[in-house]
């Protein structure tokens, strides 16, 4: 589609080159239908566990092959792209797939004659779908119509996740790789230190920020208007319904493939920002978010799947910046292949710290002592690159 970039002197035109290519990340929710519609034909248990395939082999495969896309939208077009309301609907439909895909893969786990291997799979594969439904709730929820918002919640509603609305906006934005944001992975910090880490301090921190809201305006926290309570409200009420519809036996599925879907984020959270570090300016406040700040990745096929999210130093810089606008930054430190890769390489922390160590170091032109560190392991990174800092 050419779209007029509303210059007053005249008409500058651009065409989207990714413009319906958005609608392949509606694939993702369609995963347990995916795998339904495989077992059908084929007669394989196996292909429950399709979510898990997809998420870990084909699409850091597909990723490699079809490499990246650093080209960004003019300045001019910005404005368009922001107001193009088709590119919402491409988020917005995400969401009735998302739960037609739940009550269906409930539907199967109850009343499918499915064996223990073939309903732990489904529900692994549902897990995938609700992992990155809180992605699709990331772009609703930094968004500042009321209707966005509460969708982002719902979206939220599958993981009992309802407070990452909370602490994400107004948490980890304002602290981003600082030692004091608990979803900023440190440096020689493994993901499985930083998974309890993040968990629990986001929590802590989603509840704190609330109940200060609500005393800044004399109101108790123990209320509806409670945006954490309200969120897990509706979690609540979604497993009280699907208990009501398939029976109390569904209730471990439910809390598997939701520990499954949060742990998906976290792992992304630990990729976004291993080792970045804002610097303290004079007045002893931490510098500007800056793009530096952020791990990047261009390749475009997990960029599709994921609405851009690896361009997430322009997101931390503009939050409320649609996702079909945001652009990559040369000063960005660029990962070495996308997310759907890094997470793999992350539960394995030899290797993730073999790929991703040396990348910090040289973001930080081989002084370490920039670097955000993990405490415990501080005496050993200093000595080990302090030498080697030395050495060169």
């Amino acid at each position: 589609m050419t779209a007029p970039t509303g210059a007053e002197s005249g008409q500058v035109t651009w065409r989207d080159p990714k413009r319906y290519l958005w609608l392949i990340g509606l694939v993702v929710p369609l995963f347990p239908f995916i795998s339904w519609g495989l077992v059908t034909f084929t007669g394989l248990g196996a292909f429950w566990w399709t979510g898990i395939v997809l998420l870990y082999v084909i699409f850091p495969v597909v990723d490699h092959l079809f490499g990246k896309d650093s080209a960004n939208p003019p300045d001019k077009a910005l404005t368009w792209l922001e107001q193009d309301r088709y590119y919402r609907w491409c988020i917005f439909l995400y969401l009735p797939l998302q739960y037609a895909g739940l009550v269906t893969g409930c539907w199967l786990l109850t009343h499918g004659g499915l064996g223990l291997p073939d309903r732990l799979g489904l529900t692994i594969t549902l897990g995938g779908v609700a992992g990155i439904g809180i992605n699709t709730a990331h772009e609703l929820g930094h968004k500042k119509e009321s209707v966005e918002r509460w969708m982002s919640k719902i979206a939220l509603a599958q993981t009992f996740y309802g407070h990452f609305f909370i602490e994400h906006n107004r948490g980890h934005h304002v602290r981003v790789a600082t030692p004091e944001d608990p979803a900023s992975a440190r440096l020689g910090e493994s993901f499985w230190r930083f998974l309890p880490r993040t968990v629990v301090g986001s929590l802590r921190n989603a509840l704190h920020l609330e109940k200060a809201r609500l005393n800044r305006r004399g109101r108790s926290p123990w209320t509806v208007h409670n945006d954490v309570l309200n969120a897990w409200a509706m979690s609540v009420v979604l497993f009280a319904a699907l208990t009501v519809a398939f029976g109390p036996g569904i209730l471990p599925y439910l809390a598997v493939q939701a520990v499954f879907g949060f742990c998906l984020l976290e792992v992304i959270n630990y990729t976004e920002h291993y080792g970045l570090l804002r610097a303290r300016t004079a007045t002893g406040r931490y510098e500007r978010c800056a793009p530096r700040h952020s791990w990047n990745s261009d390749n475009v096929a997990t960029n599709v799947f994921l609405y851009h999210l690896q361009r997430h130093s322009d997101h931390h810089a503009n939050p409320t910046r649609r996702y079909q606008a945001l652009r990559h930054f040369e000063e960005a430190p660029e990962l070495p292949t996308g997310y759907a890769g890094m997470i793999v390489l992350a539960y394995f922390p030899p290797l993730w710290r073999r790929t991703m160590d040396h990348r910090v170091l040289a973001h930080y032109d081989g002084d370490v002592t920039r670097a955000n560190i993990q405490p415990s392991k501080s005496r050993a990174i200093l000595t080990r690159y302090g030498k080697a800092e030395q050495a060169s």
